[in-house]
């Protein structure tokens, strides 16, 4: 019996020629959805979390009503925190709070090992009961925040504007620095790995706040980890992912780490990037805000995207970032036409 193609967004990750530019959208599952919102009317974000049917259900709505090429899995960056026993509460409007920040070696003890099947049951049997419930050729992504990221709110205790104490902590006690990203490092490993073997395809690492550093701070004290976290992921046989905001001054870096695809904010044009990164594949880039413009100016603009895109194998088209809450369902239907009636032939 002949085997299963494998998902076109899998092949575009690892730069194989696909019959079309596969598209799928950061922070799909969720947001701006009303029938996400109408399950957010009797349970919040983490009992959503923590209740696999739930999860694969929200997971499931925007390919349903979108027939977008990849479901993400429903999660909170936290997750594998909670996971190991902190206290970590999702506030309405302002994100993850910790009621007591990790500042000290002391502190450390509170950051166990993951055990992803004992801890995490509910998050692995959601992957299991997407990816039964997916098509084929539609591709289930896994995902896990970057060590940089997870940091900042151990450290600060919550979301920052400028994520100083964290920046003084890492400058100052570079010993406790390192020891809770190695912590951290295998704990993101882990959990991606669990993720993998739970059916997910594809595995992104989301490093949100880490375009807060400079170029040579990135290098000493967060790249190593992430090359770390990126080879340990690649075991598993999927194509890694990994996405920073605002850091188009780290990618030379980032490529050094060695993920299969590059994921692209905005700021700087698709290919401009890609020439600067060279033989990967890439994802990206439409500014999320293109998305709340006249119809007229979200097709030109993703017609921009796709243009630059060339056509060339391995480009997944996405956002700069997630959808901004306030983004009309209208505008992202015009998006996915717009990439998929776009007539430059993919691989050509």
């Amino acid at each position: 019996m002949q085997a299963t193609q494998e998902p076109p967004l899998v092949r575009a990750a690892r730069k194989e020629r696909v019959e079309r530019t596969p598209v799928w959208f950061m922070r799909q599952a969720g947001r701006v959805l009303p029938e996400y919102r109408q399950i957010r009317t009797s349970h919040s974000l983490l009992d959503i979390c923590r209740q696999a049917d739930l999860a694969a259900t929200v997971t499931l709505q925007p390919v349903e009503r979108f027939d977008v090429d990849a479901a993400i899995i429903f999660a909170d960056i936290i997750t594998p925190l909670l996971g190991v026993g902190l206290k970590v509460d999702i506030v309405e409007k302002v994100g993850p709070v910790l009621d007591e920040p990790i500042r000290s070696r002391a502190d450390l003890a509170r950051l166990r090992c993951l055990e992803p099947e004992q801890d995490l049951p509910a998050m692995l049997e959601a992957l299991r009961l997407v990816r039964n419930a997916l098509p084929d050729e539609k591709a289930l992504i896994g995902f896990a925040g970057a060590p940089f990221t997870l940091a900042t709110y151990l450290i600060e205790g919550g979301p920052s504007k400028n994520y100083t104490t964290t920046k003084s902590l890492m400058y100052s006690q570079p010993d406790f620095w390192h020891e809770l990203m190695t912590r951290l490092s295998d704990m993101i490993a882990a959990y991606l790995l669990a993720q993998a073997s739970a059916g997910a395809q594809v595995l992104q690492l989301f490093d949100s706040w880490v375009g807060w550093l400079s170029q040579r701070d990135y290098c000493e004290y967060v790249f190593p980890y992430t090359a770390r976290i990126i080879k340990a992921a690649q075991t598993s046989g999927v194509p890694v992912i990994h996405f920073a905001t605002g850091a188009g001054a780290l990618n030379g870096a980032i490529m050094q780490a060695a993920p299969d695809v590059v994921g692209l904010d905005w700021r700087v044009p698709l290919d401009e990037s890609w020439a600067a990164l060279g033989d990967v594949a890439v994802q990206g880039n439409l500014d999320p805000a293109v998305l709340l413009a006249p119809a007229d100016v979200v097709r030109d603009q993703t017609r921009d995207v796709m243009r630059r895109a060339a056509g060339r194998p391995g480009h997944i088209f996405n956002l700069g970032h997630g959808f901004l809450p306030q983004t009309p369902l209208d505008s992202i239907f015009q998006v996915i036409e717009c990439v998929r009636e776009w007539n430059g032939s993919v691989g050509s």
